[in-house]
């Protein structure tokens, strides 16, 4: 294994950790985002989880982004835009198919990847990431009981992450699933019901508008499970998630076999 760091921003405690491995055989690439309410960057939703993806042959990447009263938006979403110029840019040197990248995120983490899922292409984040030829567009996003709506988690947290910007914009703009569209990557959704720190409706409501899109996804729901399990090791059920996370991924990624999303008409008996 190669590791290394990458600064994107010292003095705000930006970067990157790369795992790569040293074979020379170009991969498929997870960066992942770790949770933590913009506040922290949580260790068993960080780096445990970029070497998992490692040991089942995936070139891997840990963003620690803007947190605390840096989180306003879009700054984590710049972070992670750069983040995605830099694999792609480097892609030949660290042996990545940059077609097939796919972002990462738990909790807050998950709402920052989903983010760069509707966002990617908004021209101010484009401007300040420096990405000119979508170079930060996720091939697919992993969304782990992710903060996707503003009806949530997000209510208390609100003023800290809109900042001085303008309040209904932001607002719209927080709301990941008021935002997906045609330019939207497919995704991989878990979530639990019990769920009483991010409410599982955030999922469903992301779920629904990939549906309304006609965009793949796959979801999973499962009965039982606090917020904040991680790879969920001391849960058998939860636990399943990133085995089948990786079936989805390789059916994804099977050039051979590219998920088709029924077109509405399909339905529509005549």
């Amino acid at each position: 294994m190669i590791t290394k760091k990458i600064d994107i921003d010292v003095k705000n405690n930006i970067y990157l950790n790369c795992f790569l491995h040293n074979d020379g055989v170009t991969r498929p690439a997870v960066l992942v985002c770790p949770g933590g309410g913009y506040m922290v960057c949580a260790p068993h939703e960080g780096d445990i989880i970029s070497k998992k993806y490692f040991e089942k042959g995936y070139n891997t990447f840990t963003l620690f982004y803007s947190l605390g009263q840096r989180a306003v938006f879009p700054n984590p979403l710049i972070d992670l835009s750069v983040a995605m110029k830099i694999i792609r840019e480097n892609s030949a040197e660290f042996k990545v198919n940059s077609d097939k990248i796919a972002v990462l995120g738990f909790s807050a983490g998950g709402h920052l990847a989903a983010s760069l899922g509707v966002h990617w292409n908004l021209p101010q984040v484009l401007e300040k990431s420096g990405c000119q030829k979508a170079e930060n567009k996720p091939n697919a996003l992993i969304l782990c009981y992710p903060v996707i709506t503003t009806r949530s988690w997000m209510v208390p947290h609100l003023p800290r992450l809109i900042g001085d910007r303008d309040y209904d914009e932001t607002l719209k703009l927080l709301d990941c699933s008021e935002n997906v569209g045609k330019h939207t990557p497919p995704a991989f959704l878990v979530h639990t019901f019990m769920d009483n720190t991010v409410s599982v409706n955030d999922s469903l409501c992301f779920a629904k508008a990939m549906e309304e899109n006609n965009i793949p996804f796959e979801l999973h729901i499962f009965p039982n499970g606090i917020h904040g399990l991680g790879l969920g090791d001391n849960d058998p059920s939860f636990s399943k998630w990133f085995e089948l996370s990786l079936l989805w991924l390789e059916r994804l990624f099977d050039d051979s076999e590219k998920p088709q999303a029924p077109k509405r008409a399909d339905f529509i008996k005549k």
